[in-house]
């Protein structure tokens, strides 16, 4: 049983490692770019976006938040999402439905409580995947011009996709931070169980003090980036008209586009029927 127990926890550590984390957080921002979502057009993902994200929100219909969810499911599978981010998605949506179900057992309520909490379940994971859906299949630039052609205001798309690019750079200096800590300090031994949990806890432990010195750190190097930005003319390029005429002039609506428009506004109406008729 102990074997079986530390070869478990050793499984574990391995899978949650720092190279794990970080792969998997900039293979969800930019390893999707060969993907049918990633295809599309960045108006077409914002526009399908903002349908899934709002409406969802004020209809309580059954049958309609089951196919909105079984639709954003779809495009979350066709968009490759990493594993980890669905796993956080899990973990943070149904674990919060279990505890509100519970709470409601708790203080005198029956099973009739399901219904309710299935449908408040369905709004935040249709709304959640929407989300995962279209920021996995736009890098920085299409997400910024997207942005920019439905009138967002220059500075806010450019601050979007800012903070997209920084996060390579926010993982890098997050593991050089942790590394220093390493090295000054002395690590318990891991080879026995609880050892094992020790090591974890000073993992943690690790992690909360390098909050401070990582945003320092990348604090600096950003004033760097801006002050570049600067030299290179971004605030003459953001007021200037033909500079933006210039950047928007290569989204192209394609019949791959409005294919996916069709078929979710399609698969949507039948859902609406579909509930009318039940």
């Amino acid at each position: 049983m102990e074997k079986m127990m530390s070869k478990l926890s050793e499984n574990l550590l391995d899978k949650f490692s720092m190279d794990f984390l970080r792969n998997q957080v900039l293979k969800n921002a930019y390893g999707n770019d060969d993907t049918v979502i990633a295809a599309l057009d960045p108006r077409i993902l914002i526009a399908w976006y903002l349908f899934f994200g709002v409406v969802p929100w004020f209809v309580n219909d059954l049958p309609f938040l089951l196919a909105s969810f079984a639709l954003v499911m779809v495009t979350t599978l066709l968009a490759r999402v990493a594993g980890l981010v669905l796993f956080l998605f899990a973990v943070g949506v149904f674990s919060q439905t279990g505890y509100l179900f519970l709470v409601t057992l708790l203080f005198g309520g029956d099973a009739s409580a399901a219904v309710p909490l299935l449908v408040l379940t369905l709004k935040v994971a249709t709304i959640s995947l929407a989300s995962v859906t279209v920021f996995s299949g736009l890098d920085p630039d299409r997400l910024s011009n997207g942005l920019m052609w439905f009138g967002c205001p220059e500075r806010l798309s450019f601050s979007i996709s800012y903070a997209y690019r920084m996060l390579p750079m926010l993982m890098e200096e997050f593991q050089n931070v942790l590394l220093s800590y390493r090295l000054r300090g002395s690590a318990p031994d891991y080879e026995t169980f609880v050892g094992k949990v020790r090591y974890l806890i000073y993992q943690v432990k690790i992690i909360v003090e390098s909050f401070y010195p990582l945003m320092l750190n990348t604090a600096k190097r950003s004033r760097t980036t801006v002050e570049a930005l600067e030299l290179r003319g971004y605030r003459y390029g953001a007021s200037n008209r033909a500079v933006r005429n210039i950047k928007l002039s290569a989204m192209r609506v394609r019949y791959d586009d409005l294919l996916f428009l069709a078929v979710s506004a399609l698969w949507m109406s039948l859902a609406v029927l579909g509930s009318t008729l039940i």
